[in-house]
């Protein structure tokens, strides 16, 4: 057996940078369906509620693509359906060409969610949920707040969720309801059947598929990996369950083994890679030298530990971090320059005074602020002030920290 090829760090870099649609062109116009192909191509986009600049998954896109709009993806998730929200290892928006595999999900939700909630003896639960549906079914698309007359507790949680609040959740996460549109950040949630086409709720994958699919279609956008991190793209299979597939396709030859060089010191570390990688390796596109604000939910850096291998970038989000014991905010924005992640930023859009107001910068080591990084900060900065609608960009006293 030949020995593994040794990927550079600075290749590999280019290499998941490329996979996740960060080295495409930024300002190539971009309409309906290429968004839906840059959707496809990040496998999903991952939605958050917080909105200091923009909600997540708006950021997410944006980085990829200046002309991108929330008008688009509206457009798909509410018109054309070839969206659809559900669960990855959180609530994303995903391709309705996959729903035929989220069937596995659902059943997998199926078991965990009642187990979990009978567990936590929720009362009126059980009884809500044939209720629930009826509901939905004889109204139409419906909100939480129409149902149940509880009151949520400030600190959040399923936990907190009146009984129909959690029924109409369960019934989301198992597949019977769908999420029709959103009103502000609020699910407005009807029958599947009426929101995700109807030729895709026969059509569903069998197992042996449905594995083969969730590994082959991870690896694929994650270039070179580990089964772990096979495993935890999607959350859809066990840490077994990818290492049992990659282990069969190596010995059958349609993976190969390839040494991963980490940023920094560190010895190389194994990855698993389709045979025609070594080749695509010497054809890379280069991301654009630009300063890009990524979301701290990014696809680029959601596996924190691979984020920490390939870039040396430490991130953590800190928004339930008290505020004595943050090192950096609230909710800090990395910022990728190029094939690295040169920095963090934390900035806010404040509507009444018509401002993006950065609070805070902070620059990686060996990272200096020129005048051509500074320009390039204030152009991206720019582009983030259009894309809110602010007026201005405000800095406050002593934002540049060390």
């Amino acid at each position: 057996m030949p020995s593994p090829v040794l990927i550079p760090n600075a290749t590999a870099r280019r290499l998941f940078l490329a996979r996740q649609a960060l080295s495409r062109p930024p300002r190539q116009r971009l309409g309906p369906g290429g968004l839906l192909e840059l959707i496809e191509a990040l496998g999903f986009v991952q939605v958050d509620s917080i909105s200091t600049v923009v909600r997540a998954h708006h950021m997410i896109l944006f980085a990829r693509n200046q002309t991108y709009r929330p008008a688009q993806l509206d457009r798909l998730l509410e018109r054309d359906h070839t969206l659809f929200e559900h669960w990855t290892h959180d609530a994303a928006v995903i391709p309705t060409a996959y729903y035929r595999y989220w069937h596995h999900r659902f059943e997998r939700e199926r078991r965990e969610l009642m187990e979990r909630w009978r567990k936590w003896r929720r009362e009126g639960f059980e009884h809500a949920l044939d209720g629930v549906l009826e509901t939905v079914r004889d109204r139409g698309p419906t909100m939480a707040r129409d149902l149940g007359k509880g009151v949520k507790k400030p600190a959040g949680g399923w936990w907190d969720w009146h009984p129909e609040k959690t029924a109409l959740e369960y019934h989301w996460r198992t597949g019977a309801l769908a999420i029709a549109r959103r009103v502000g950040f609020q699910k407005v949630y009807d029958l599947a059947e009426r929101v995700i086409p109807a030729h895709h709720h026969d059509d569903r994958a069998g197992r042996n598929e449905f594995l083969d699919w969730a590994c082959r279609s991870a690896l694929a956008r994650l270039g070179a990996a580990t089964s772990g991190e096979v495993a935890a793209f999607w959350d859809l299979l066990t840490p077994r369950q990818a290492a049992d597939w990659c282990r069969r396709r190596l010995a059958g030859g349609a993976l190969i083994e390839v040494l991963v060089e980490p940023a920094g010191e560190g010895r190389p570390r194994k990855a698993f890679a389709f045979p025609e990688l070594p080749r695509q390796l010497r054809d890379l596109p280069a991301p654009p030298e630009r300063i890009r604000t990524l979301s701290p939910f990014d696809p680029l850096i959601r596996d924190r530990k691979r984020c920490l291998f390939l870039f040396g970038y430490d991130y953590r989000i800190e928004v339930f971090v008290p505020a004595a014991k943050r090192q950096y905010g609230y909710y800090v924005f990395p910022l990728l320059e190029g094939d690295r992640l040169m920095g963090r930023i934390d900035m806010k859009h404040d509507p009444g005074k018509g401002a993006l107001i950065v609070a805070g910068l902070w620059l990686e080591s060996r990272v200096k602020f020129g005048k051509g990084r500074r320009a390039a900060l204030d152009a991206e900065l720019d582009r983030q002030r259009r894309f809110v609608g602010a007026e201005r960009v405000a800095f406050r006293d002593g934002y540049l920290r060390t």
